[in-house]
């Protein structure tokens, strides 16, 4: 099919070449242009389903419209419903959302920064990675628009929105322990991420208040593992703890992996172990009995993020940093 341009509308509008330019370009008022002629251009083109260039108005404008989404895996269902509610947001506002994963790997963000750098994206929503922090900070040095979401640097003067996780996994303890709980296990990851310390530090300090806190049932998997070498680990760790009577994952894919752990270990939930797992996935809601979760607050989040994003966008020089935390929502289901 024959692509559009302003030549073509200029034939069948029966107008000037820079006539069409002017109109499309919003400028026909101020060039003196006639409100028919302008209606009679603005009409041909939408019949002829024209559609400007995106690299044409890049070039004259400097603006693409475009946002850059880097989370960490796209196939994750959190990341994945964040992903469609930014984009929804996005396209509200007429602006496209190019999104991509890192894997968790430094160097493959890295790329992605540099890549959407060069394809002139206007403002960056990140997910970082562990070492990704002088990257941003290249980002802020560009003077280009960016806001961290999930997670964050704490040194850092960037604009942030995620979940206030200590309060979640606070909560969330303090729930497992006024339900009877004595022996709360917690399972985290190795990262040493932010928003991983901080829901680790709300179950720790929630077990300390009550003098109950037992390190031997904490089990940090490590972080770069395969299912396969994470199903061992948590295997390992509940058979040498069977006095375990409750546990708190801290990521939906280690509560995943903890599903199938019991199921081979023939643990029965709740009437053995109760479970709450952070972020919510289908599986929980399916699985005989449904898993309580400690949901994130995507809208929210994903809405927030937009809106701090649009703010540096419109005027860099007058936004002021924002730190925004959002509560998340304990779902309890039959696992408790």
């Amino acid at each position: 099919m024959k692509k559009i341009t302003i030549k073509d509308i200029a034939t069948e509008a029966k107008v000037s070449i820079s006539t069409v330019s002017f109109v499309i370009n919003g400028k026909g008022e101020k060039m003196g242009i006639s409100a028919a002629v302008i209606k009679k251009v603005q009409d041909v083109a939408e019949s002829l389903n024209y559609r400007p260039s995106m690299i044409a108005t890049s070039l004259r404008t400097g603006k693409t419209r475009s946002i850059g989404l880097i989370v960490e895996d796209i196939s994750n269902q959190f990341f994945s419903d964040l992903a469609r509610v930014i984009e929804d947001e996005a396209k509200n506002i007429d602006y496209r959302v190019f999104y991509c994963s890192t894997g968790d790997d430094d160097e493959r963000s890295e790329e992605l920064i540099s890549s959407l750098l060069q394809a002139n994206v206007d403002g960056f929503i990140i997910t970082p990675t562990q070492n990704l922090e002088e990257k941003i900070e290249l980002l802020l040095k560009l003077k280009k628009p960016v806001v961290l979401i999930d997670r964050y640097f704490p040194g850092q003067r960037v604009s942030h929105v995620v979940m206030d996780n200590y309060e979640a996994a606070n909560s969330a303890t303090k729930f497992l322990m006024n339900k009877g709980c004595k022996n709360i296990a917690v399972v985290n990851n190795t990262s040493e991420m932010i928003q991983m310390k901080l829901r680790e530090d709300g179950y720790r300090d929630a077990l300390k208040e009550e003098g109950v806190y037992n390190e031997e049932l904490v089990l940090h998997v490590d972080y770069h593992s395969n299912e396969e070498t994470r199903i061992a680990s948590l295997l390992s760790f509940f058979q040498k703890n069977s006095k375990i009577d409750a546990v708190l994952f801290l990521a939906n894919y280690m509560g995943l992996a903890g599903l199938q752990v019991f199921r081979k270990l023939g643990i029965s939930i709740p009437e053995d172990i109760s479970v709450i797992s952070f972020d919510d996935h289908d599986s929980f809601k399916l699985h005989t009995p449904t898993i309580s979760v400690i949901a994130q607050p995507i809208e929210d989040i994903a809405i927030k993020s937009i809106q701090l994003l649009m703010s540096q966008m419109t005027d860099m020089d007058a936004f002021k940093i924002e730190k925004s935390l959002k509560k998340g929502n304990l779902i309890v289901r039959e696992s408790v």
